[in-house]
């Protein structure tokens, strides 16, 4: 497994992304693409199945990918799988290959990591009904302090949403959010971890240097790594 090294930026989830001189990536890869993993230094991947691309035809041919490609030693995660009530098949489809990655993720010792848009009820029932082993985190997130309180007493790690990180609104959220389940992303769009970082610290009210190590440390412990 390719590792972050000590002092590096960790982007925890990168669409088509590189890794760079002190910045480690999750790459996320998605069973419609057909791109596979490869051990590269400065990287480690995800693979799962989108709701985006989802359909009645296509569904069990993803879960078969997925379930043949989540024991590669370069996949260090299962997803991103999830709920979206604005775009995607029904919701019933949803929960049933949301299910299926949760079985996979299980057997082969992986955390998850979920999108959610407007489907917290179904994440948080298919969490009860599932009882995972294996940590979940919600990519994306920019909801409310009160919700990322009840996620985290649940066992969910939180990944921010790069764009609501770099608002001033989004600074009390930050400041107050437990630090020991907290990720930052760029989800692959043009736009510099460094930065997100800086932000993020100056509303928490700590250093870079911190924050980095605050992350680091929740890398190594949702992933298990000693």
């Amino acid at each position: 497994m390719s590792l972050p090294q000590k002092g590096d930026y960790i982007d925890i989830h990168v669409h088509g992304g590189r890794p760079s001189p002190g910045i480690f990536i999750l790459e996320t890869l998605m069973a419609h693409e057909g791109r596979l993993a490869t051990k590269i230094s400065g990287a480690a991947f995800t693979y799962g199945i989108h709701p985006w691309f989802l359909s009645g035809e296509n569904y069990m041919q993803q879960i078969e990918l997925v379930d043949r490609e989540a024991c590669n030693p370069a996949v260090i995660a299962i997803g991103e799988a999830g709920f979206d009530r604005l775009r995607g098949p029904g919701i019933d489809l949803q929960r049933k290959v949301f299910e299926a990655q949760v079985e996979i993720a299980e057997r082969c010792r992986k955390p998850l990591i979920i999108h959610c848009v407007r489907s917290w009820d179904e994440i948080l029932a298919s969490h009860k009904k599932m009882k995972p082993t294996l940590p979940w985190m919600i990519h994306g997130f920019r909801g409310k302090l009160q919700l990322a309180r009840q996620l985290v007493s649940k066992g969910f790690y939180l990944s921010f949403w790069f764009e609501y990180v770099l608002r001033p609104e989004s600074a009390d959220l930050l400041r107050n959010a437990p630090r020991e389940r907290i990720f930052l992303e760029t989800d692959g769009a043009d736009v510099s971890i460094r930065d997100i970082y800086e932000k993020a610290a100056g509303d928490m009210q700590i250093a870079v240097e911190e924050l980095k190590i605050i992350i680091s440390e929740n890398y190594r412990k949702f992933f298990n790594i000693e």
